[in-house]
């Protein structure tokens, strides 16, 4: 008799026993189970993970990446105080933007015996750090996956609202074919801003340089590269928010860029300037935009992202009443395109992002944990 034909006897002793409960028969498995350290595993050993706010290209690009060496436990919901129950029995869980991993969550989950979180996404404002290393959970996330496709969502966006593309669409599926309302601009020789010049801003610059646009820039810790690039000039805040036809945000969310663009920030844009925002939705004061828009000082918005988007981003509620007042009132401008949180939605990146997690997994499985980790998050 091995080891694990050991522990299956003894579990089923266990069931046999009179007085005991479910709860308190759970908790031995699991001790029996870490003590041989098998807690985590399958009986194929592989690594268990608990994977939250599947969906279904999610689903596809792991199972096509995965080639069946990790155990999936795919899970609709979010992660959150009431589903994160759901990990239990795993070693690992993989979640994305809009679940809530806050203190409370991680407590929870290292009471269940979870090691490791893997993030499907670059963004880890939605984990609590501290109470992670507290725990002693390694956090590891996808730092890169494809900023060409969100910066090509991202030019998209001002294509759409400057050729009013959605209204044009619209009215030719009704039988309208006036051009009426329809004039847009050359977007040849419009200066626009991009407020953080990384690997997507960057991408985001090269495409606008294509349209022969003049390109202002800011970011805290400017790139020589981009300086160095014919047509763009990197300034400081105030010019760029006077000066700029279009600004587009591709900054990460802290602390300190939280609300970035607020009453305030609107009143020293140039009138009728259209702002774009595939970041990170908190980084705009929603209902400051939408006083924007109806003053007119912006003149058309497109937005990937929304401050409250989490329980709607990603989730079927055609059949429902829509009860967040303020992005109701947000679609309800004809010069504003909302979309999902799809910027990132290419092939390519599904499939960067689902081998950039199983690569972190397969880290942890070798034993690397905390800092160790190649894409590890941590304090500091």
């Amino acid at each position: 008799m091995n080891d694990a034909e050991r522990l299956t006897a003894l579990a089923d002793r266990l069931k046999s026993l009179r007085g005991l409960d479910e709860d308190t028969f759970d908790r031995l498995v699991t001790a029996l189970d870490r003590a041989a350290d098998r807690f985590g595993y399958d009986a194929e050993g592989r690594l268990k993970v608990a994977f939250f706010d599947a969906q279904s290209y999610d689903i596809a690009s792991f199972d096509n990446a995965n080639a069946d060496r990790y155990a999936f436990r795919y899970i609709a919901a979010a992660l959150g105080p009431d589903t994160a129950a759901a990990a239990k029995g795993c070693k690992a869980v993989c979640i994305f933007v809009n679940d809530t991993c806050d203190a409370e969550v991680v407590e929870v989950l290292a009471s269940l015996g979870v090691q490791i979180i893997a993030l499907r996404c670059a963004g880890f404002n939605n984990v609590s750090l501290e109470t992670c290393e507290a725990r002693g959970i390694s956090v590891a996330r996808v730092p890169a996956y494809s900023p060409y496709a969100v910066a090509e969502h991202t030019v998209g966006l001002m294509l759409t609202l400057n050729r009013r593309l959605h209204h044009a669409y619209n009215r030719n599926r009704s039988g309208n074919f006036s051009l009426d309302g329809l004039t847009g601009f050359d977007m040849h020789g419009k200066t626009v801003g991009v407020a953080g010049t990384g690997k997507i801003g960057r991408c985001v610059i090269n495409i606008l340089r294509g349209f022969g646009c003049r390109v202002i820039a800011f970011d805290a810790f400017p790139d020589p590269a981009v300086s160095a690039m014919d047509g763009v000039d990197y300034v400081e805040p105030d010019q760029l928010l006077s000066e700029s036809d279009i600004i587009t945000l591709h900054v990460p969310l802290v602390p300190e860029t939280r609300h970035i663009v607020n009453q305030s920030v609107i009143g020293r844009m140039k009138d009728g300037v259209m702002l774009i925002n595939t970041s990170r939705g908190e980084l705009v004061d929603t209902r400051a935009l939408i006083a924007g828009l109806k003053s007119g000082k912006i003149g058309a918005a497109g937005l990937d992202v929304y401050e409250e988007e989490a329980g709607i981003f990603f989730r079927d509620l055609s059949h429902q009443v829509l009860t967040d007042d303020v992005l109701a009132r947000l679609m309800s401008f004809n010069n504003v395109v909302v979309t999902s949180h799809q910027a990132f939605l290419t092939n390519e990146a599904l499939a960067n992002i689902a081998g950039t997690t199983l690569e972190n997994l397969g880290e942890f499985v070798e034993g690397k944990r905390g800092s160790a980790l190649t894409n590890a998050v941590s304090l500091s």
